[in-house]
């Protein structure tokens, strides 16, 4: 007789890594195979850019593909470590001030994120940064989407600093952001507050004001923090 239950689970990252593990495994993707770009496979499964990412970064865990800055995610056939299970295990370590530390690595890295952002954001990203507003938007009675359009923001930022090392670092705490970010959702006027947040960054990156958008994200991150009063991972 077993002693496991049933898995249930309705994370679309999940579901994403189980068809990208099967088609690997049905020989559909073969070893030296690049993947579709994140923007592309987020068509095509209907989720975030978020909810893809995740699912690389698990399908990396598990040692199916590999990214390389420049190129692209390829699959692969070995097991490899990297930053973002170090940082992972860290955090998730049991420790009874996991949220706090946390949050303490946000203020430390975002701000100065956002003020990148401000100076080397073009087109493309700011596009991605309004796209994700929108979705937000759109899905104040959904949290799951309110939720993946919250880290695609962030993402976004991370990814207009144009730094693969900053990039790399956001990406390696989107389980625990999307974690913590389940928890402050219901927080009364939490979405609201993070949406005003956000609409004050997002201007000050469009306007290439530097000191803007680092205090704006200051100021968001407070926000956060008085929302996470008295939560624990």
């Amino acid at each position: 007789m077993s002693i496991y239950k049933v898995v249930q689970t309705s994370r679309l990252f999940e579901q994403i890594v189980q068809q990208i593990e099967e088609s690997i495994k049905n020989g559909q993707l073969k070893e030296g195979d690049r993947l579709p770009p994140e923007r592309e496979l987020a068509l095509q499964f209907g989720v975030s850019r978020t909810a893809v990412r995740e699912a690389v970064k698990t399908l990396r865990e598990k040692g199916l593909v590999e990214a390389y800055a420049g190129r692209g995610t390829f699959v692969i056939t070995r097991t490899s470590e990297s930053i973002r299970q170090n940082l992972d295990r860290m955090l998730r370590s049991g420790h009874p001030q996991s949220t706090a530390h946390l949050t303490e690595v946000r203020e430390i890295l975002e701000p100065e994120i956002a003020a990148l952002a401000a100076e080397r954001a073009d087109e493309e990203a700011l596009a991605a940064m309004r796209e994700a507003i929108a979705v937000m938007e759109a899905s104040r009675g959904d949290s799951e989407a309110f939720i993946e359009g919250d880290l695609d923001f962030h993402l976004a930022l991370a990814e207009a600093a144009a730094n693969p090392l900053i990039l790399s670092l956001i990406d390696s705490i989107v389980g625990l952001l999307r974690e913590h970010r389940i928890r402050t959702y219901y927080v009364e006027g939490g979405p609201e507050r993070g949406q005003y947040h956000h609409k004050r960054i997002l201007r000050a990156v469009e306007h290439r004001d530097t000191v803007g958008a680092r205090e704006a994200m200051r100021s968001h991150l407070r926000q956060v923090r008085e929302d996470s009063s008295g939560i624990e991972m």
